[in-house]
């Protein structure tokens, strides 16, 4: 059990840390599998709409930035301006 600061209750965690980095270590340690849930889901939505390449580094940096901000911060989603889609990817959806 965790004291989820996303969902602000008492809720069952992660059975693993899902990043093996200080933030997988803070979801682990304050955020529940609810909002774990939610947050996957909407990732889906960020690669969709920004097609992101997760083949790339700098997606996943990217990626985490926004888990960050979902679960600990304002929880809005604002992909930075600097990541720009690989090219040839302009006509994918």
């Amino acid at each position: 059990m965790v004291n989820c600061v996303k969902l602000g209750r008492q809720l069952p965690g992660l059975p693993y840390k899902p990043f093996n980095s200080p933030l997988g270590q803070r979801i682990y340690d304050h955020i529940s599998m609810d909002a774990w849930k939610e947050w996957i889901e909407h990732s889906k939505k960020i690669v969709n709409e920004y097609r992101l390449d997760l083949t790339q580094k700098k997606a996943h940096e990217v990626l985490q930035e926004q888990c960050e901000t979902y679960l600990f911060g304002s929880g809005d989603i604002l992909v930075p301006a600097e990541y720009v889609p690989p090219p040839g990817d302009a006509g994918k959806a």
